[in-house]
């Protein structure tokens, strides 16, 4: 039996010094669906996300609660991996970066990229939000590009990484594709940051400084390994790189990172040139996505204009939830999100365009005794050459991240449905009009089909009603 096609997806993994918002919800949905629709075309999918707990932010946050940094982590991580049963994720595994094989793994890379590591003292403008140094240049009036928060002036001895010594190498991996970065106004941004200079990046700080939170630099319990660096090195440690050859073989390279605008950096950049320095392979792609914005501004906690996906999910249900951020929000843009807005993608496409057509369907296929078997394909040239067309479109929407464009397909297919039935009046009564629910009934098979990826619930419920020919609202209006 041939070995099916592996296909390891990652999300970045999330700060934990507060809950999850609905902007964590955005990246973990979009990777879902790539994890489904690579399932549906029968390749073994492994599916990362997780936590990143060893930042100093969450030092900061236990501090301001006056509880433990281990009971704050392990509180908010809780919250973050609920996303699964909230959003109805398919992750196969939830990395922790307080977790053993984490920590093992970390110190493993930072002993492979040991010839590219050294000590020297540092003065730099520090973002803790970040966890990143600025220059000056970088900042908007003074105040971090991402946080709008004043950098502090920090001033230490720590661990360096020739991050100098790869420039041209990792240039030319990213003009060549090697990493393939999409979309390609985020490579062309990476390139132009490169030709900037790149310069060797800190990648440990004091113990002290980090008030003993984090993972030992080897060889030296003064320091702890940068978050960044620790961080980064999840996507190997899940799958193997401490101590399972077997399974690290198998899976790594990753074949698709996603993330987010502000991270690209770390990913495109510091990721690949300790790679290289570890003697590893390189993810294949990465795919940069927006922001979920608020009134124009970043979704985020340190701003305060969260909004809750679990007070959403409650509201409005899983898969509501998931349409409007895969069809609302452009993948590589940022989108605005209002409950105005999410109530009338609600009530126009999911009530009335989808909901309505299966409704009228699964009546009149009741109303006739029709079953779908008894059609084995669609009569109407017309309406397969749309569902081919459609199939068509929305591969090449998918294996480009342009979720939006794949539902608006499968919306003109749901549309020329409609007008199909306009047009045949398959109410009355005769052979003709039989003929057309038979065709109506293998055309709503197929949508239910192409929306398994973006709305899994709802693909099952449309499958139920089309074997018991009970209707059932699938959206009640708002």
């Amino acid at each position: 039996m041939r070995e099916k096609e592996k296909f390891y997806i990652t999300t970045a993994i999330d700060y934990v010094n507060a809950p999850p918002h609905a902007g964590h919800a955005l990246e973990k949905v979009q990777a879902d669906v790539i994890a489904r629709y690579h399932r549906a075309l029968g390749e073994e999918v492994f599916f990362l996300t997780g936590t990143d707990e060893d930042s100093l932010k969450n030092v900061q946050a236990a501090k301001k609660e006056g509880i433990s940094v281990k009971k704050l982590v392990d509180r908010n991580a809780r919250k973050f991996y609920e996303l699964k049963k909230a959003l109805n994720l398919t992750f196969n595994d939830f990395i922790r970066t307080t977790e053993n094989r984490h920590l093992k793994g970390a110190q493993k890379l930072w002993k492979a990229c040991q010839k590219d590591i050294y000590k020297k003292t540092y003065r730099g403008l520090y973002c803790v939000g970040c966890e990143e140094f600025y220059k000056k240049s970088e900042l908007v009036s003074g105040l971090c590009p991402e946080h709008k928060t004043r950098p502090e002036l920090i001033e230490e001895e720590n661990y360096f990484f020739k991050l100098s010594k790869y420039q041209d190498k990792i240039k030319k991996i990213i003009e060549n594709d090697e990493v393939k970065i999409i979309p390609c106004t985020r490579k062309n941004e990476i390139i132009s940051f490169i030709n900037s200079g790149l310069k060797d990046i800190c990648i440990s700080r004091l113990a002290e400084r980090g008030q003993g939170w984090g993972i030992p630099v080897p060889g030296d319990p003064n320091q702890i390994l940068w978050t960044w660096y620790d961080a980064l090195s999840n996507y190997i440690n899940a799958i193997g790189y401490p101590d399972n050859p077997k399974k690290f073989k198998k899976w790594w390279p990753a074949d698709l990172h996603i993330v987010g605008k502000g991270i690209i950096r770390f990913h495109a950049i510091y990721w690949i040139a300790m790679l290289i320095s570890a003697k590893l392979a390189l993810p294949k792609t990465i795919f940069v996505h927006g922001y979920l914005t608020v009134a124009s501004q970043k979704m985020s906690k340190s701003l305060g204009n969260v909004i809750d996906p679990f007070e959403l999910v409650k509201k409005y249900g899983t898969d509501p939830v998931r349409y409007f951020l895969l069809r609302e929000i452009p993948p590589a843009e940022d989108g605005d999100f209002t409950y105005e807005k999410f109530e009338g993608r609600y009530n126009a496409d999911l009530a009335k365009g989808l909901g309505n057509l299966v409704a009228r369907v699964i009546t009149m296929a009741k109303n006739s005794k029709l079953q779908i078997p008894n059609y084995k394909q669609i009569t109407n040239s017309k309406l397969q050459t749309t569902i081919n067309k459609t199939q068509k479109k929305y591969k090449k929407a998918l294996e480009d991240f342009k979720f939006n464009e794949a539902l608006i397909v499968v919306w003109d297919l749901i549309s020329f449905c409609d007008k199909y039935i306009e047009k045949e009046r398959p109410w009355e009564e005769g052979e003709k009009q039989k003929e057309a629910i038979g065709n109506l009934l293998l055309a709503v098979n197929e949508i239910a089909k192409l929306l398994e990826p973006f709305l899994p619930e709802t693909s099952e419920k449309i499958f139920g009603q089309l074997r018991t020919k009970k209707s059932k609202s699938l959206f009640p209006r708002l």
